[in-house]
């Protein structure tokens, strides 16, 4: 089918949508500066963010069953806080922090661009973020889905095909009638393997100064975009 067929755009979260390192950092400072720590942020939400992949590894290749995104960025953050040095945090704040990635902000054309994008299209979230903390992120970000779907709801992180034909199974569509969004070129490999069509968003700030992978479309995706208000314009919204 032509892109003209797509009846619904299903989105990368992390990175695409939202800007989490800064927010990440920002909501660290916030948290634990007035405790008296002075870090670098921004290395505490990389180091943080490094753990990501790892913890859903283990889920992904059956060594511990299914767990929710919330529960493994929670026992990340307790082997990263002895790192930085930091101690004494009740069950309470270390709650609080953890659901910190439930307040990230969106890039300055998120909100414009997805609003623009849902007059055509069905919005659709196919994160590996569990769906309290899409729909937390939404109402903090004003992030207008028409559905949340994803790894929670597809038992299944990406990229195992099963999160790719679930979601779409779930939206009633056939796979080539939907197409994935993402800033990572192997989410949207991933997602074209399992017949999606495959749109490229660059957000070359995601990681800082130490992007250095995703600065660019690496493939022949059906769409290139620089930001969801162009991925509008090119999409016909």
């Amino acid at each position: 089918m032509a892109i003209s067929d797509v009846k619904a755009l299903t989105f990368d979260v992390f990175g695409t949508v939202v800007n989490w390192r800064d927010s990440i950092a920002r909501e660290a400072k916030a948290i634990l500066g007035p405790k008296g720590y002075d870090k670098d942020w921004h290395d505490f939400a990389d180091r943080w963010r490094a753990r990501y992949q790892p913890a859903m590894a283990k889920v992904r290749n059956g060594e511990r069953p299914w767990t929710r995104l919330d529960d493994l960025h929670r026992e990340n953050l307790l082997e990263l806080l002895p790192e930085f040095g930091i101690s004494g945090l009740s069950e309470a704040e270390i709650d609080h922090l953890n659901r910190a990635w439930h307040r990230l902000d969106p890039w300055p054309d998120t909100v414009e661009g997805l609003t623009r994008l849902k007059r055509k299209y069905v919005l659709a979230t196919l994160s590996n973020g569990n769906v309290s903390l899409m729909v937390n992120m939404a109402k903090y970000g004003g992030l207008p889905w028409d559905a949340i779907l994803g790894a929670e709801v597809a038992r299944a992180y990406k990229p195992q095909p099963e999160a790719y034909d679930r979601t779409a199974q779930f939206l009633d569509l056939k796979p080539v009638q939907c197409m994935m969004v993402a800033a990572h070129n192997g989410d949207l490999l991933a997602a074209r393997g399992r017949g999606f069509h495959t749109a490229f968003v660059s957000r070359p700030q995601e990681h800082g100064p130490n992007k250095t992978r995703d600065i660019r479309a690496e493939h022949d995706f059906d769409v290139v975009a620089d930001s969801f208000i162009d991925l509008a314009a090119k999409l016909g919204c």
